[in-house]
């Protein structure tokens, strides 16, 4: 028994360090840390749903978000990864006017898509763990419109589907992982850019993730797949919108989630889900405090 232990653990290692052909556990709420093996596609479809409100204002203002997010990753090289990602959502608002009437507004379609690098400048294996530290960057894209209307006129600018605007980002990624859990984290900035008279403001955000093997507690042979519980804390930092130059006071702010979620990981494809719960919101003025980010998905390698 003991020899068949080692030899699952032995898998599992190979599994850790890179295996082209094997699926690991890793970050739902983030994509930088998403494992590739070299010469290899990783494919991750995500669906969300996330709804805001709280409005302290007479409009009572509730939006939603619904879509899906595809995330494509092919390993260039051991160390070079390179990463596409494009959402597809249905945005709507509903607010009360100055008369009493209450008036629903919604657009749906492509997002702004993302294209970036992730290239590792460090790893360190032994027997049982390894650890990684790579680098990111990338740009996204101004794919989504951003000129939508309705009966009432142009929509709110976060109610659009896109920015209209070229915006750099970048950041590092470190991934701790052993046979019974894997940690990631990132740290990134994000510069907005100006587009038709408005500019979001830029993003820096502090993320991580903890992968737990739930099942099963001990190794051994015939296990199709593996359960990790896991958890994410995402910090976000967004500095106020600006309008023909003017800041907008009612946008910006802190956020600080924390993300439950379970994982099933099998050789080829992961199932997956998450919950994003807000443990604290400073957000500026009259700004719509998230409720709820729920998301779903599979992860496929091939």
């Amino acid at each position: 028994m003991r020899r068949v232990g080692v030899m699952v653990g032995t898998v599992l290692l190979a599994v850790i360090t890179g295996t082209p052909s094997a699926v690991r556990a890793g970050a739902q709420t983030f994509n930088t840390a998403l494992p590739v093996g070299e010469g290899n596609f990783v494919l991750r479809e995500q669906l969300f749903y996330r709804r805001a409100g709280d409005d302290p204002t007479a409009a009572d203002r509730d939006t939603e978000a619904w879509g899906s997010v595809s995330i494509l990753g092919y390993g260039v090289t051991s160390d070079l990864t390179l990463f596409g990602a494009l959402p597809i959502a249905v945005k709507s608002l509903e607010a009360t006017t100055p008369s009493g009437a209450r008036v629903a507004r919604d657009t749906r379609g492509i997002g702004d898509a993302r294209l970036f690098a992730r290239y590792t400048v460090f790893q360190d294996d032994a027997p049982g763990r390894t650890f990684r530290i790579a680098p990111f960057a990338g740009v996204e894209l101004p794919t989504g419109r951003d000129d939508d209307r309705d009966r009432l006129g142009r929509l709110p600018r976060p109610l659009q589907l896109g920015s209209g605007s070229w915006d750099g980002f970048g950041g590092v990624v470190a991934t701790w992982q052993t046979l019974a859990y894997e940690i990631d984290v990132q740290a990134a900035y994000q510069v907005n850019t100006e587009a038709n008279g408005f500019e979001f403001g830029d993003v820096a955000r502090l993320d991580g993730s903890l992968q737990y093997r739930l099942w099963p507690r001990q190794l051994g042979p015939g296990v199709p797949g593996f359960l990790y519980g896991t958890l994410g804390a995402n910090l976000v930092y967004r500095q106020e919108n600006e309008v023909a130059g003017a800041s907008d006071p009612d946008s910006g702010g802190t956020q600080v989630f924390l993300a439950p979620g379970l994982q099933y990981v099998t050789k080829r494809w992961v199932l997956e889900g998450a919950l994003e719960l807000p443990v604290a919101q400073d957000l500026n003025a009259y700004g719509l405090e998230d409720e709820v980010i729920a998301r779903v998905g599979i992860r496929v390698n091939f």
